[in-house]
């Protein structure tokens, strides 16, 4: 049975503790020697890279550790109890009700063949004693609490028909429901725009605050470390190299490590110079308008989304536009109309003077080896079946090149975007989230494109991983020539590669301009608006930190 509560203890107490990996892994524990409080009322921002072991941490605390993964010594108790010799059931108990957890990715995490209010009563079911009418009272309380629209109705929706902002609401209710005492927040806000990020960082912070929660807030993103934390702990390959209050941490930061990776962090303003009006234009998109008709079901009507509305932007040749704007505001879709994913309604895309639009799906096919795309998620985008080098060599096959000369092409590209060329032998799934984003660029310039149209290639990438990505694609512009459509919905990252900005917001682009003055003077109200969510805007990197630069002994690896 589980002890009585001792007031005078940590909420979570971690002492010595190491969790070993099976055999062959790339090192034998995922965590190794680890120590740290969390006390109540607290934030406690646990930083580090993939792999450093902090969402290893967190499952260990939850009682959710794979099976071929063992804690082998150490203590963790959570309010003076031993967790870890609790039996199962206790364990249990534990899990969603004292101790909850909010995961990365909401949809996922939620069960898409029920309704989000049948998920959040699953949890009073199983740990509370409440009626069914008093179950959904509490449901629709909660809804409400995180800020979400028309509770009652929204409890019976399915998680897809939700935004992400909306689901990770529904994750949060689901964590509260039976009021924990420690709340895990596992990159709750990583895929999330700046403004709904902002929107869930305001209200983890304030629910933790009324609630007097001690909350393991998992990150690797120091913006919003710098927005929340009490304290920093910083995890590299499994060990903690540091750990202290947030303004010593983020100011005074001691270990090299976390040196590095606070370097790494993009700046906002970059003091980029105008790029030159005389450039030839590579391509122009004039009065571009898309409009997607959504079905509805039987209880709910179908609906009308203007993705594009009269859009119209010119990429010279050699430069980066960055396209910025929250999810649903038709960055994707102007990026995809460009490439012939997805035919406009109307308005003009020209390419060296020739409408892409006009022509037949014959005709476009000279096009495609002109401009490329490199998606947001690697993984997705690259078949699991092929191996490297068949990947890389199928567009230049198809457009009619020598298989042996488009292998030995394949590997001198691994060697430009800085891997082995070696790596064309092995599969997707054998590398890291980087990697497999240095193959997709790799496959991208295979076919010698003009413009490359990057929809969000960082997004889901370590800080570290990231500054190395954005300083690849910065080298290949001044080596190749080449122009760049820049998709992103974090600034910070437009700021460090874009010399062109396009704000757009609900299918318009409402400002367009030098990214120093979009940046530094900004016009429009909702540019305002998405510069103010940045989080940690008010902190800046220490100069003698910035003075290391973003390439770092460490920083330097292939990602």
């Amino acid at each position: 049975m589980m002890t009585v509560s001792n007031s005078n203890a940590p909420l979570l107490d971690v002492r010595n503790l190491t969790i070993d990996l099976p055999r062959g892994a790339d090192r034998p524990h995922a965590v190794e020697d680890l120590t740290f409080t969390l006390e109540r009322g607290e934030i406690l921002c646990v930083v580090g890279e993939s792999g450093s072991g902090k969402s290893m941490t967190a499952h260990a605390v939850m009682g959710l550790l794979p099976k071929a993964v063992k804690v082998s010594s150490g203590v963790l108790r959570h309010d003076g109890t031993d967790v870890l010799s609790l039996p199962e059931s206790d364990q249990r108990a534990l899990r969603g009700g004292r101790i909850a957890m909010i995961f990365q990715e909401p949809m996922t995490a939620l069960n898409p063949l029920m309704r989000v209010g049948d998920q959040i009563d699953e949890v009073l079911r199983y740990h509370t004693t409440l009626d069914r009418a008093a179950r959904r009272a509490r449901v629709v309380d909660l809804l409400a609490s995180v800020g979400l629209p028309e509770p009652d109705q929204l409890r019976r929706s399915y998680p897809f028909r939700l935004s992400g902002g909306q689901r990770q609401r529904v994750m949060i209710a689901m964590a509260l429901a039976v009021e924990p005492d420690v709340l895990i927040a596992d990159e709750p806000t990583t895929a999330l725009d700046v403004t709904t990020q902002k929107q869930i960082l305001e209200l983890i912070r304030d629910i933790q605050a009324k609630r007097h929660m001690g909350v393991m807030f998992i990150t690797h993103d120091f913006g919003v470390v710098a927005e929340i934390a009490h304290r920093v702990a910083v995890m590299q390959k499994g060990k903690l190299v540091e750990i202290g209050p947030a303004a010593e941490v983020l100011n005074r930061p001691q270990h090299p490590y976390t040196r590095q990776l606070i370097a790494a962090v993009p700046h906002l303003i970059e003091h980029r110079e105008a790029f030159g009006a005389d450039r030839k234009p590579v391509l122009t998109a004039e009065k571009v308008c898309k409009t997607f008709h959504i079905g509805g079901g039987f209880f709910t009507p179908g609906r009308t989304v203007v993705a594009g509305n009269q859009l119209s932007l010119t990429i010279r040749q050699g430069e980066t536009v960055g396209l910025v704007g929250e999810s649903g505001s038709g960055k994707s879709t102007l990026g995809r109309s460009i490439v012939g994913l997805i035919k406009p309604d109307s308005g003009r895309i020209m390419f060296e003077g020739v409408d892409l639009l006009s022509l037949s799906r014959t005709a476009f096919r000279p096009y495609r080896r002109h401009v490329q795309m490199v998606f947001q998620d690697p993984y997705a985008s690259l078949n699991p079946r092929h191996t490297v080098g068949d990947i890389i060599t199928q567009g230049p096959i198809a457009f009619g090149e020598d298989r042996g000369r488009a292998l030995e092409k394949a590997k001198d590209l691994l060697k430009l975007v800085g891997l082995d060329a070696s790596a064309a032998e092995r599969f997707p799934h054998e590398f890291s989230g980087g990697q497999r984003q240095r193959i997709s660029i790799a496959r991208a310039l295979a076919l010698e494109p003009k413009l490359l149209i990057a929809d969000e290639p960082v997004s889901a990438l370590d800080v570290s991983v990231q500054a190395q990505v954005l300083d690849l694609l910065e080298d290949l512009r001044h080596r190749l020539n080449l122009s760049m459509l820049f998709i992103t919905h974090d600034l910070r990252i437009a700021a460090q590669i874009c010399d062109t900005i396009a704000v757009m917001q609900k299918g318009s682009i409402v400002e367009i301009g030098p990214a120093r003055d979009v940046f530094g003077n900004p016009q429009h109200a909702y540019t305002r608006q998405l510069l103010d969510a940045i989080p940690g805007k008010g902190w800046s990197i220490p100069e003698d930190v910035m003075a290391t630069g973003r390439h770092g002994a460490a920083l330097r690896t292939s990602a």
